[in-house]
């Protein structure tokens, strides 16, 4: 489907790392986050953060514009990712691509997983 027409770009990520530290730190991915937020011009209306007790995490973050939520798995030098805009105001597919990169890129990992649906 042409993103034009598309509700909107959902990006799905199954990633691994070598960098187990970052598998551990909510707050450091949480800042991450917030501060690559910044300059996509997207509202952040709500975080959730959950700390297991071997320090891996689950983070939400709602958007105005939707979502993006973040599981790890350091035992398996593993997490998911996934990044939802909507296109309500504006094409957003290109920010969406932009910011599963730059996660990507944070983990310093190597995608296990990639999947794009069009809503």
């Amino acid at each position: 489907m042409e993103s034009s027409t598309s509700k909107g770009l959902h990006i799905l990520l199954t990633l691994e790392t070598e960098s187990e530290a970052l598998l551990l730190d909510s707050n450091g991915f949480l800042e991450f986050t917030k501060s690559i937020l910044a300059t996509k011009d997207v509202e952040i209306v709500g975080v959730t953060n959950h700390v297991f007790e071997n320090q891996s995490f689950t983070s939400a973050v709602c958007l105005k514009e939707s979502h993006l939520c973040i599981h790890t798995w350091p035992e398996f030098k593993q997490l998911t990712f996934d990044i939802f805009l909507c296109n309500y105001l504006q094409d957003n597919t290109e920010k969406v691509e932009k910011i599963a990169d730059e996660v990507v890129g944070y983990f310093k990992a190597k995608t296990i997983q990639k999947h794009k649906i069009y809503r």
